[in-house]
């Protein structure tokens, strides 16, 4: 059976690996080219964990990654040109001194960078180059978590791949901590409120999905769904195995259910596929864009 996640059960070492995604995030941000809907900042899942894409090396001598390698916990700074460094997540190591190691690596292979320190999209404030609170690092959870994470992402990448409209990859984000697949109908959408996040990443209509691992308001991984701009009676059809969650603003499944399936990733998939469907007819689509996600037609074989 798939591994449960329960944020209030390893709720130290989750907020701590969710800093150190932050630190990855916070250079994409500063080296990437600007991309629409924030994609430039978005951050991969892969077979070894969190990690960048190539970034241009700010002495422009090539490209970096910069990784959270999950298997064998570390840090990994790599150049295009072979050299790597690599910095220890170890059970009680502060995020502060990871990030300052982290920092340190990526300008001795690729130049001087800066990065605005200050977390986002979280409950604390401190600096990640001066975070001591953050320090637990449980690796067995951790290995728990990107068990599940990898399960949901294979879902997602199924969910978004006949689509034939435009979308976004498999996003993993490191301000809410999640994975998530937006899809576009094409047209414009006015931003939910003027903050520089949500200006930015919310002006097109879209169907997001995706999962996370629990977070202080809903203390269980689960997969969930919205549109925006979502119309009046949104929240009122019943989906697969999942239920409204008013304070969410979002249709969830919990991670639970999934697990606990006879096929969880045929589960995670319908419920996948039954939001988006229903978003779709809401919200008004054009009805072929909307099918294609359906496989109809079917994908070039």
């Amino acid at each position: 059976m798939l591994p449960s996640v329960n944020y209030d059960q390893w709720s130290p070492t989750c907020d701590t690996l969710h800093a150190h995604t932050q630190v990855l995030g916070k250079l994409a941000v500063r080296l990437a080219p600007p991309e629409p809907q924030l994609q430039h900042a978005a951050l991969r899942l892969t077979a070894r964990g969190w990690e960048t894409l190539p970034l241009p090396a700010p002495d422009r001598s090539g490209a970096l990654v910069v990784a959270l390698d999950l298997r064998r916990h570390e840090a990994v700074v790599e150049h295009s040109d072979g050299r790597a460094a690599r910095v220890p997540l170890t059970p009680d190591r502060p995020v502060g001194a990871v990030t300052r190691d982290v920092l340190a690596a990526v300008r001795d292979l690729g130049g001087p960078v800066e990065i605005d320190p200050t977390p986002q999209e979280v409950a604390w404030q401190v600096p990640l180059d001066a975070d001591e609170e953050h320090a637990r690092y449980d690796t067995a959870q951790v290995a728990d978590y990107f068990t599940a994470a990898t399960g949901a992402a294979l879902v997602l990448a199924a969910y978004r791949a006949p689509y034939r409209g435009r979308a976004t990859p498999v996003n993993a984000w490191w301000g809410s901590f999640d994975l998530s697949v937006s899809l576009f109908s094409g047209l414009p959408a006015e931003p939910p409120s003027a903050g520089f996040i949500m200006r930015n990443a919310m002006d097109a209509q879209e169907v997001a999905v995706g999962w996370w691992p629990g977070d202080a308001r809903y203390p269980k991984a689960a997969f969930y769904a919205y549109a925006h701009p979502a119309p009046p009676g949104f929240d009122q059809l019943p989906l697969p195995g999942g239920r409204w969650a008013g304070a969410l603003g979002e249709y969830v499944l919990d991670w639970d259910d999934v697990r606990s399936a006879a096929d969880p990733h045929a589960t995670a998939l319908d419920f996948t596929r039954a939001a988006f469907r229903h978003a779709c007819m809401i919200c008004g689509w054009d009805p072929g864009l909307a099918a294609s996600a359906d496989s109809t037609p079917p994908p070039v074989s």
